[in-house]
């Protein structure tokens, strides 16, 4: 372990989606190091595992009252992060989303009694979407500004980043990871192994209306056309039953699955031939890194810092271009030579660029480097 056993506290979402499985993961693996961790969210993340050495769980109790519309969770958040770090002692937080977490941050900051450090984690989102709200735009600045670092999963959003909010101080990448012990292809069958042929395309998201799930279903529907394809839906969200029912409508329905929880998504993709994405924007795309560990090729929208990721493994289409999409997704399921190729290719691209134990260590670095710095 580099450097002395750190008192760290990870500040996360606890709903299905990247941010909450990349945050979780690095507290999981900074305890697993020796560092004391402290996770704070307003449930439990679902990858969080119990009984961790070196990890605990905080809750946020937010409480709502009559007068006021919404609960104020950030204001429950500061409160909470600044009870941890009296009681924990904590060098360095680690807060995952600028808006609301590195404003909490900043707040909890402002009513320490003795130094409060924060880096900040930029996922997607808490800048495409919700920072570039013109209401959220000067406090999620504020917010990156009086970080003692910043970090984004892609080079897209760091630039992003820059040219939106007009930042000068340095954002490094450091990109989503996998476990690559944990995602690997294993004994699972590909198309040509089973007797009917049949295509096996995994599309896994929290199925928000960014990920465009229903265009997912509509390039599906391309490929089920021409050849025999089963898609399995994994996770939940509020345009899961809007895709469904597209299913319905396009003739496909009896071929589409659904999984609720992303648990068994390693399990899942050991037996697919295929991932499906068909995202507005994406930053990063952890799905399509957890398939590529699996050597499952992906066909994707060509948006943000997906090519990052994917880089030459896979297929792209325009975002907003189903039929686009279906047909870039059969011109990977008919080739086996070229699909067995490319899998291979893409599981060596997520061993040499996006493997856990290289990426956790730029982290604890990080971390380090902060602390340091004082």
């Amino acid at each position: 372990m580099e450097g002395s056993p750190l008192r760290l506290g990870v500040v996360c979402y606890p709903t299905v989606g990247g941010s909450s499985v990349v945050a979780t993961e690095v507290a999981l693996g900074a305890a697993a190091e020796g560092h004391d961790v402290h996770l704070i969210s307003y449930d439990r993340p679902h990858r969080l595992r119990a009984g961790v050495a070196g990890l605990r769980y905080h809750a946020v109790g937010v409480s709502g009252y009559p007068l006021l519309r919404f609960p104020p969770y950030d204001l429950a958040l500061a409160t909470r992060m600044l009870e941890v770090q009296e009681e924990a002692d904590i060098q360095v937080f680690h807060v995952h989303y600028a808006i609301p977490h590195a404003v909490s941050a900043f707040l909890a900051r402002s009513m320490a009694s003795k130094p409060l450090r924060f880096i900040t984690t930029l996922h997607g989102t808490d800048i495409t979407v919700v920072g570039a709200d013109r209401a959220y735009m000067r406090p999620t600045r504020f917010a990156i500004e009086q970080s003692n670092a910043v970090t984004a999963v892609s080079q897209f959003l760091a630039d992003e980043t820059s040219l939106l909010f007009g930042i000068r101080s340095p954002i490094q990448v450091i990109p989503n990871f996998v476990d690559t012990e944990v995602y690997q292809r294993g004994s699972g069958q590909r198309w040509t192994d089973r007797a009917d042929e049949e295509r096996v395309i995994i599309h896994a998201s929290n199925f928000r209306p960014v990920k465009r799930v229903a265009d997912v279903v509509r390039a599906f529907a391309v490929v089920a056309r021409e050849i025999p394809a089963r898609l399995v839906l994994i996770g939940d969200g509020p345009d899961r039953e809007h895709a469904l029912a597209v299913a319905t409508d396009l003739g496909v329905r009896a071929r589409v699955e659904t999984i609720d929880r992303l648990h068994s998504l390693e399990t899942a993709l050991a037996n697919a031939d295929l991932c499906l994405s068909a995202s507005e924007t994406e930053s990063f795309g952890l799905s399509l890194l957890e398939a590529m560990s699996c050597e499952v090729p992906c066909a994707t929208s060509d948006v943000g810092g997906v090519r990052e990721v994917v880089g030459d493994t896979g297929a792209y289409a325009p975002a907003g271009e189903p039929e686009l999409l279906g047909q870039a997704a059969l011109g990977l399921l008919r080739d086996p030579e070229q699909h067995r190729a490319l899998g291979q290719r893409a599981r060596q691209r997520a061993l040499d660029k996006f493997d856990q134990s290289k990426i956790l260590g730029q982290y604890l670095s990080l971390y380090q480097r902060v602390v340091a710095d004082g």
